[in-house]
């Protein structure tokens, strides 16, 4: 099993930048793929980023590529998510989750549909202002 939690989120003003920690925990969490999704009020909850714990692929909504990062620290079980040049359409609700690699990741690229992924984390609140 697999234990998420997201921290980071917060007030900014658009154009600037926030980061966003998931510190992950459990069994065998090494054999999952992470990513972050958001949701803002009245929406479907979308895919954001993913990243796997070893291995250099990552991919990106395009509504996020190139002011998005995600990355990793293996020695402390985190996925981030660095956010720049952030817009008020950023606003919401960021979700880290986890799926199991076999059925979130190919190869070659990531599921980007939510009922894919196992577990998740409570949800961090990112608001951008203008």
């Amino acid at each position: 099993q697999v234990q998420l939690v997201e921290s980071g989120g917060g007030l900014v003003q658009a154009g600037g930048s926030l980061r966003l920690s998931c510190a992950a925990s459990g069994r065998t969490f090494s054999s999952y793929a992470l990513a972050w999704f958001r949701q803002a009020p009245g929406k479907e909850r979308k895919f954001v980023a993913a990243i796997t714990w070893s291995g250099p692929m990552t991919y990106y909504a395009d509504s996020v590529k190139g002011r998005f990062t995600i990355s990793r620290d293996n020695a402390k079980n985190t996925v981030y998510l660095q956010m720049n040049s952030l817009k008020p359409e950023d606003t919401a609700v960021y979700y880290c989750a986890a799926g199991v690699l076999g059925t979130v990741y190919s190869g070659s690229y990531y599921s980007t549909s939510p009922s894919r992924y196992s577990y998740w984390g409570q949800g961090t609140q990112v608001t951008v202002s203008s």
